[in-house]
């Protein structure tokens, strides 16, 4: 029903749409506990009559998130929809759309960090769009690393090896993926090769934190699903660019940046795509997967709610 071809494009549609101010996101929430996170995010699509939100709890023990569709006219549930792999495609989506704004078009080579659950889709978002030819990829754990590799291989046909650290993996990289969920900054602001486009994925929360904020500094372009969301959750940013809002305008919204619409300046050589998790997205998926189900009648029809008093007694 949804595969990345399909979440890419639905993923465009969506940033044409907040575009042109008929799409709005619903910034992300969150709480935090022990090791563990509770978000919601969601959005509203006026022209397909939907409003949505995505929940989920990010525990030790695993996540379980459900995105619900209700009828933006009437408030009726249109569909509540079981959002891993949703979750996933709309990520890696996310990522392809920005690497094909911003990396060199030529770029045949990945460097990614995180060999985890959202890795594979990250390596197949960047391939979609990038012709790729061969991964680096980096793992604390070799084991983990060299068995993502085999993965790369039998699944994309693509050649990958893995890295014995992360200056090794991005060394001439000209695409960078970040996918990890560290608390501590690990690409410094001279290891990115010349010219690298750089995707941070994993650092969606303050506690979290993949680059080192002068990074920042080498770079020509800074653009973000979220401007605002970075703001306020992105530790890596806020150390950077500062919690108030005056030297955040150098920040570029993904939705206003146009294919072919990036230059590089002399000597600020790189770019740099921040993703926090716009609901929005999850929502254009989530759209697409509804009127795929309705034309072809699969899934469980909702039940009519039942309205029940409330009970003032016992």
């Amino acid at each position: 029903m949804l595969d990345l071809p399909a979440a890419i494009r639905a993923v465009e549609d969506g940033l044409r749409q907040q575009a042109g101010g008929i799409a709005h996101a619903m910034e992300k929430t969150h709480a935090a506990w022990e090791s563990s996170t509770l978000h919601a995010i969601g959005g509203v699509l006026t022209d397909d009559g939907l409003a949505g939100t995505k929940t989920w709890a990010h525990t030790p023990g695993g996540a379980a998130p459900y995105l619900l569709l209700f009828d933006a006219r009437d408030g009726s549930l249109r569909a509540l929809i079981e959002a891993f792999a949703l979750g996933q495609l709309r990520t890696a989506a996310v990522s392809g759309v920005a690497t094909a704004r911003l990396a060199d078009p030529d770029a045949g080579e990945l460097a990614i960090i995180g060999t985890g659950k959202q890795a594979l889709t990250q390596v197949a978002a960047v391939a979609a769009v990038r012709p790729l030819r061969q991964v680096h990829a980096y793992s604390r754990d070799p084991a983990k690393a060299s068995a993502f590799c085999h993965q790369v291989t039998d699944q994309l046909a693509i050649s990958a090896r893995p890295a014995v650290s992360v200056a090794d993996a991005v060394r001439d990289a000209p695409v960078i993926t970040l996918a990890t969920r560290a608390t501590e900054p690990f690409l410094s602001a001279d290891l990115p090769a010349i010219g690298a486009h750089i995707n941070a994925m994993g650092a969606v929360t303050p506690e979290r934190a993949e680059f080192q904020p002068d990074l920042l500094k080498r770079c020509s372009v800074v653009v973000a699903d979220s401007v605002e969301q970075a703001r306020h959750l992105s530790a890596e940013m806020r150390a950077f660019y500062g919690p108030g809002p005056d030297a955040w305008s150098a920040v570029r919204r993904l939705a206003d940046l146009a294919p072919g619409d990036v230059a590089r300046a002399d000597g600020r050589d790189l770019t740099l795509f921040k993703a926090m998790g716009v609901g929005l997205f999850d929502l254009t998926l989530g759209a697409y997967c509804l009127r795929q189900a309705e034309a072809s009648d699969v899934g469980l029809p909702l039940p009519a709610p039942v309205r029940s008093r409330a009970r003032l007694h016992g």
